[in-house]
């Protein structure tokens, strides 16, 4: 279907604030035109309420910042780790406050936001070493937030996604059991090369462009050689079996769109319980970024599908 006419609007407006192309800015700039763009908007009124704590997890003799998100409901909660999105390199907590607020409220959940370090500052596999180890705290002191320890999922947005997949099954194969599902909005399971049909016919126009992932590959990676690596691609991990039931998401618009649902089919084929969401008109971001897209109930939609999801996990 037509791509939507409320998205194409955003995606006019943000054009014609005349930015470069991402693939054409440093880091830096990159980091400060998605804080300008998050101060443009405010999490949503109805969930002002959700409660907030920052802390740290302590690994490897130094210290990670994490967010910790209670709805104020009747304990115990389930409880999502969550990594956010932008490409390794421009997300942090702030940029992905409202999605967490709002998936705590909706779901009824603890929600412990991750903010793991960054490239090019910090290359693979320095943020999925922080993910893992937030991963096992929090699967260890669950109770202490409050938290059902049947009902411990990991999840992410886009390269956030990428590292819930990967923190599944590196606990996997390290034995550790406790974790219940795995949130995944349009994961990037695999590398650039060879462009699958999605990066070729949403190459431009979209918000993320092909261009624009390349660059976050080329930041995140320290040689090319590592992207044959599953914890980079998790489409080459030999097995996804014995993973946790997945919930994934993949919209029309977005470069990630084939391989997204290409995790979601092998997952299916290794006896992986997967509800599948595909978002027709819509793009990359569209559903965990609202402080951008505050107004498209369609992303509405998935967060409280999402929502009732984690209450069904256990």
């Amino acid at each position: 279907m037509p791509i939507d006419a409320k998205l194409q609007k955003i995606l006019d407006e943000a054009k014609a604030l005349g930015h470069p192309p991402q693939h054409e800015q440093t880091p830096e700039l990159a980091r400060f035109h998605r804080r300008e763009m998050m101060a443009r908007f405010v999490p949503m009124p109805e969930y002002s309420g959700v409660k907030t704590e920052d802390r740290s997890v302590p690994t490897d003799g130094r210290e990670i910042p994490v967010r910790v998100y209670r709805s104020g409901g009747d304990g115990p909660s389930p409880v999502v780790v969550f990594f956010h999105g932008g490409g390794w390199v421009t997300g942090t907590l702030e940029t992905h406050d409202p999605y967490c607020r709002a998936l705590a409220q909706e779901a009824g959940a603890v929600v412990v936001a991750v903010d793991y370090r960054l490239a090019p500052e910090h290359k693979f596999p320095a943020g999925l070493e922080d993910c893992l180890a937030v991963t096992e705290w929090v699967l260890a002191h669950v109770r202490e937030l409050g938290g059902d320890a049947s009902r411990v999922i990991v999840g992410g947005d886009s390269a956030g996604a990428t590292l819930a997949t990967v923190v599944a099954l590196l606990l996997r194969d390290k034995g550790v059991t406790g974790l219940a599902g795995q949130i995944l909005l349009y994961p990037a399971t695999a590398y650039y090369e060879p462009a699958t049909g999605s990066y070729v016919e949403n190459a431009e126009g979209y918000g993320l462009t092909q261009k624009g992932m390349i660059w976050f590959w080329d930041h995140y990676l320290n040689d090319k050689a590592e992207a044959r690596d599953f914890r980079v691609a998790p489409l080459l991990a030999p097995s996804l079996a014995g993973l946790p039931r997945a919930f994934v998401v993949t919209a029309e618009y977005d470069v990630l769109r084939d391989e997204g649902q290409a995790y979601a089919k092998r997952l299916v084929e290794a006896g992986v319980p997967v509800t599948e969401v595909f978002a027709e008109g819509m793009n990359h971001g569209f559903a965990a970024s609202t402080n951008e897209f505050p107004f498209l109930p369609q992303a509405k939609d998935v967060l409280r599908q999402v929502a009732e999801w984690v209450k069904t996990v256990g």
